[in-house]
């Protein structure tokens, strides 16, 4: 039997992903709470990216993302799968509320003016980024399994997880600054693995 390709598993994750994701989003429009924890856990990290991006400050973006949340409890029968990708709708979702925010006035003094937030592009990747992303993700992963595994649990946990590193330093009984060594040499090691395989 032919072995896969570790790209052609990526692809296979994302469209699992995505389509998991599409089917809570459906369940959610029926009025399934539990989906919302589905959505909530597969999409948090990449809305609350987006939040930040546009407010300019964690305390807001974690505000807005709650917000999000919330009106998307509210609002999910809006979602037509026909239309657009779950993350593509949730995405627009998040930029729009947190642009509301600048609009209205509920913001500290740490965010951007609204004038610079209203004009970001619609970052949704084209179907070929899509692959050239999976095959990324790929290498990424297969470089990380290199790692020593406290290295790369670290990694993991920062980048894919969104935990800080002062959660990290907590969680691994360390010095912050400890925490922020081991990820630097693991992220120097993480990166001389990537470009042996450029």
């Amino acid at each position: 039997m032919a072995r896969r390709h570790p790209s052609e598993d990526a692809v296979d994750e994302a469209t699992i992903a995505r389509e998991n994701l599409r089917a809570a989003m459906v369940r959610l429009a029926e009025g399934d709470s539990a989906a919302l924890e589905e959505i909530y856990a597969a999409t948090r990290v990449k809305l609350y990216g987006i939040c930040l991006r546009i407010l300019g400050d964690r305390k807001e973006a974690e505000d807005a993302l709650q917000d999000v949340y919330v009106n998307l409890w509210q609002r999910a029968d809006r979602y037509d799968p026909d239309r657009a990708s779950p993350i593509s709708w949730l995405a627009t979702f998040a930029r729009n509320r947190a642009v509301d925010r600048l609009r209205t006035g509920k913001v500290r003094g740490g965010a951007v003016p609204v004038e610079e937030a209203a004009p970001l592009p619609d970052e949704t990747p084209l179907a070929d980024d899509l692959l050239i992303d999976a095959e990324r993700a790929a290498r990424i992963h297969t470089c990380l399994d290199t790692l020593e595994e406290n290295a790369a649990s670290h990694i993991r946990a920062a980048f894919f997880d969104g935990f800080t590193y002062a959660q990290l330093a907590e969680r691994a009984d360390v010095p912050l600054g400890t925490m922020k060594s081991w990820i630097r040499r693991g992220l120097m090691k993480l990166r001389e693995c990537l470009e042996k395989g450029e």
